[in-house]
């Protein structure tokens, strides 16, 4: 189970104390978009070139609101020579998109929250590292030189070095590896030429899968090797290997299998993949990219009929939404309500987001508002503020946040808000994303939502 926050937060004390230069005179005009407030500061000419050639400018024009960690022109120039004229070409379009997006986070986060952060999430999709190192905030390895310059759309943190997003995961098995080359066999015949993945070729044979996956296709394989097998509690692989368990075994394998060719550089611009089994696949990129808590080890091994991503760990598919929330220990008020509503089967099916208060949340509501909630004669009330907190489709962190509003299974809207602590919904705060089940993902929140 991957549980990923929107912005993971740190508990050093110390950065919050830091002072960071305050920004100058010159840059207070909040009734300029972020664009407009980069261009008449003056030291931003390259970003501004790059922003046009990129097709961003009326994104960052948009409502927002974002948070720009915007590199000055010295820090262009720190670039290897003839790096920015090549990144400026057509040609080259997508790569300067995907450098440029990783300067930005969604939500206007001012310089105060920022030294709570050990990292953010990029609109890129890839995760940035942020630490304070003697009174310094970096983010990356660039330095945060100047803060909290004010836009109508958002904030610019000024920093001396341009950030370069990670790359895909380099290493790779057979000969192949380049995600644009052509090969002659199917991802079942590659597998098995790379004699990494004996135990996985078993264990398609034995579930009935060779044939599915020497299909059309295309397929994402993310390939557990052997030694990924060897790491499962002794007697796993051969309990599975059973005729009696070939349900369970197919499960385990088609959570390992996504519809359509997905390359890496693809792959780590998701928060989630979703599988043939039907639950979605968490994806975390920095210095390695995992998935769940696999290592992503060699990717864009190329098939006829699709692409292999190779793995150090085998990935056990969740169970269904309220087995993961009774696992999670945290969530037992609301198991009652959905017991007592008579919704428990209706969590169990379909493809749903839910937006799950804690325990503590509920004890934040009036004293008597559970207890009255639970009685039979409210049993219309209770099933309206349960269904007010889900979603008919499976969003992952990243999909929520391109929504002003979700429509929930009781009928009306939710609100969906950027702020400096970071996602809210309705104002309740998003406090653990992407907790992935087999029927679709919760997102933890830290309040009750109320219809009205």
């Amino acid at each position: 189970m991957n549980r990923r926050r929107f912005l993971k937060v740190s508990v050093a004390g110390a950065a919050a104390a830091m002072v960071w230069r305050s920004s100058p005179a010159v840059f207070a005009q909040e009734s300029k978009d972020i664009v407009d407030t980069a261009v008449a500061a003056g030291s931003f000419k390259t970003l501004a070139a790059a922003l046009v050639a990129a097709g961003l400018v009326d994104t960052l024009k948009g409502k927002g609101p974002f948070t720009v960690f915007a590199p000055t022109d010295e820090a262009f120039a720190k670039l290897p020579a003839g790096t920015v004229e090549n990144l400026l070409k057509p040609e080259n379009k997508q790569q300067l998109i995907g450098i440029l997006t990783y300067h930005v986070v969604a939500g206007s986060v001012k310089a105060a929250d920022v030294v709570k952060l050990t990292s953010a999430t990029t609109v890129n999709g890839a995760t940035v590292a942020i630490k304070v190192v003697n009174g310094v905030v970096f983010v990356g390895d660039a330095k945060v030189v100047t803060a909290d310059i004010a836009a109508s759309n958002g904030v610019i943190h000024v920093i001396d070095t341009v950030l370069l997003p990670p790359p895909a995961p380099a290493l790779v098995l057979p000969e192949t590896g380049n995600a644009g080359s052509t090969a002659r066999e199917d991802v079942v015949a590659t597998a098995m030429k790379a004699g990494g993945f004996k135990t996985l070729v078993a264990a398609l044979q034995a579930a009935g899968l060779v044939d599915t996956l020497k299909g059309k296709g295309p397929f994402t394989v993310f390939a557990p090797t052997d030694e990924a097998f060897a790491k499962l509690p002794a007697g796993t692989v051969e309990n599975l290997l059973k005729p009696e368990n070939k349900q369970q075994l197919i499960d385990v394998l088609t959570y390992h299998v996504a519809a359509g060719r997905i390359p890496a550089s693809a792959v780590v611009r998701h928060a989630s993949i979703a599988s043939l089994y039907g639950a979605r696949i968490g994806v975390t990129a920095g210095d390695t990219v995992k998935l769940n808590g696999a290592t992503v080890i060699a990717a864009d091994v190329v098939a006829s009929n699709g692409v292999i991503h190779a793995i150090d760990t085998v990935l056990l598919p969740p169970a269904d939404i309220v087995e993961v929330a009774r696992a999670a220990g945290s969530f037992k008020t609301l198991l009652a309500a959905v017991e007592a509503a008579g919704l428990t089967d209706a969590l169990r099916k379909g493809t749903l987001t839910v937006f799950a208060p804690t325990d503590a949340a509920f004890a934040k509501l009036p004293a008597g508002t559970v207890e009255n909630l639970l009685k039979p004669e409210n049993l219309e009330q209770l099933k309206k503020v349960l269904t007010y907190h889900v979603i008919r489709k499976d969003y992952d962190a990243a999909q929520v946040t391109r929504y002003r509003t979700l429509r929930t299974l009781q009928g009306q809207l939710l609100q969906v808000r950027h702020s400096s602590a970071g996602v809210t919904i309705n104002g309740a705060l998003i406090s653990t994303a992407n907790i992935f089940a087999h029927n679709g993902v919760v997102h933890v929140v830290d309040a009750v939502l109320l219809p009205k």
